[in-house]
């Protein structure tokens, strides 16, 4: 087998994820492609990432990717996860991850319904929720839970969550129905209804959002495709960081590597996985700087970050594992970054990168303000050091 390096490792991620000035993405398409999908959970998070991918970056360009040209998508796919990703994507996410994150939120929404009182016949009950939320949103082209709830009153039932918790509270049924709906791919969220870091949705049916809506594919097939993607964007890994990404059994796991060939390498003393064709070595790019957002796909791509994070995890993730903003330099982490109130972005390094590496990601934070204007970003998952450097 032949030996990828740490150093090999840094330079595929540089030159594939479009982080290297030299190899940025010619637009957001590409930005999301060589990453698979842009992580979606913070809608903030899906801007940033791609700006710092792109050649000729713009929040413009990027409104226009999703909500007029519709070359991304939003789904609710890997590890239960929100994403956004090419629309050709859409199909192999959604007949690879969506089913079986289906299945269980409609048990979850059922055995909720039952609890909250509603009448016999939980599944009847829902099974003509849905049709008649399906027709609203049809009929209205786009609109918001709020709007749907008017239309259809049944939607604004409310269920009780986590009862005798600390953390009981109350949820509309609306939130769980469209969840569900979207899926089993029946709905999409569309444009927000304030700004790109707005996370209010207005829904709309697949069928109008996309011509012909998610297209249809054999399991086995999406599965092989999303771990082709992974490994071109990603590779090598191993299996425990497939399945881990993924969210899928290792059955599933072992059947897609298969499927696509995959070959082994030696990897930190552990087999690893690559593409085809993509044993031979990458050079590394110019030295590179980035700043990163929360949640940024690189910084989530792996569960094992031992090779580029080092020993800086316990300031830069929340207790559930969520990244915070992080400082690159040359392919690996080397500190985080935070926006103050007033807008000006203040960062921390780890350790001593030298003089080229202060000035780079000092004329980073620079870029990046310019890109946020006055918008204030604050990630959904809040880590100790953005805490510290936003005070």
């Amino acid at each position: 087998m032949r030996r990828i390096g740490t150093e090999e490792r840094r330079a595929r991620l540089g030159r594939r994820h479009h982080l290297a000035q030299t190899d940025g993405a010619a637009d957001v398409v590409e930005a999301a492609r060589g990453v698979v999908a842009l992580h979606g959970t913070d809608p903030a998070s899906v801007y940033l990432a791609a700006l710092a991918r792109m050649r000729d970056p713009g929040i413009d360009a990027i409104d226009r990717a999703l909500y007029e040209e519709r070359t991304l998508v939003r789904l609710l796919g890997m590890r239960r996860t929100m994403f956004v990703l090419p629309t050709d994507c859409a199909p192999v996410v959604q007949a690879s991850c969506a089913p079986a994150i289906a299945a269980q939120q409609r048990r979850l929404l059922l055995r909720l319904i039952e609890d909250a009182g509603v009448p016999n016949h939980g599944e009847r009950w829902l099974a003509s929720l849905e049709e008649a939320t399906l027709a609203v949103v049809d009929r209205l082209g786009e609109a918001t839970a709020a709007e749907l709830a008017v239309a259809e009153p049944r939607l604004r039932e409310q269920l009780l969550l986590a009862p005798g918790k600390p953390y009981e509270a109350r949820q509309s049924v609306s939130t769980r129905v469209l969840l569900l709906l979207g899926t089993e791919g029946r709905v999409v969220r569309g444009r927000p209804r304030g700004s790109w870091t707005s996370t209010q949705y207005r829904w709309s049916a697949a069928h109008r959002w996309l011509p012909g809506g998610i297209p249809q594919m054999p399991a086995a097939e999406a599965e092989a495709e999303l771990v082709r993607r992974w490994l071109r964007a990603f590779g090598p890994g191993t299996a425990a960081d497939v399945r881990w990404w993924t969210g899928w059994t290792a059955r599933q796991v072992a059947r897609a590597l298969t499927a696509v060939g995959a070959v082994e390498v030696e990897l930190d003393g552990a087999t690893g996985w690559v593409l085809p064709g993509d044993e031979e070595p990458v050079a590394s790019p110019e030295p590179w700087a980035a700043l990163l957002p929360a949640l940024d796909p690189t910084v989530m791509g792996w569960p094992a970050r031992q090779w580029f994070l080092g020993d800086h995890g316990p300031a830069l993730f929340d207790r559930s594992g969520n990244a915070g903003p992080t400082v690159w330099w040359d392919g690996r982490v080397v500190g985080g970054w935070a926006q103050r109130p007033g807008g000006e972005i203040r960062f921390r390094l780890f350790e001593d990168a030298g003089a080229d590496a202060v000035a780079a990601v000092g004329a980073e934070a620079e870029r990046l303000a310019g890109w946020i204007g006055g918008v204030r970003v604050v990630p959904r998952f809040r880590t100790p050091l953005e805490r510290e450097l936003s005070a």
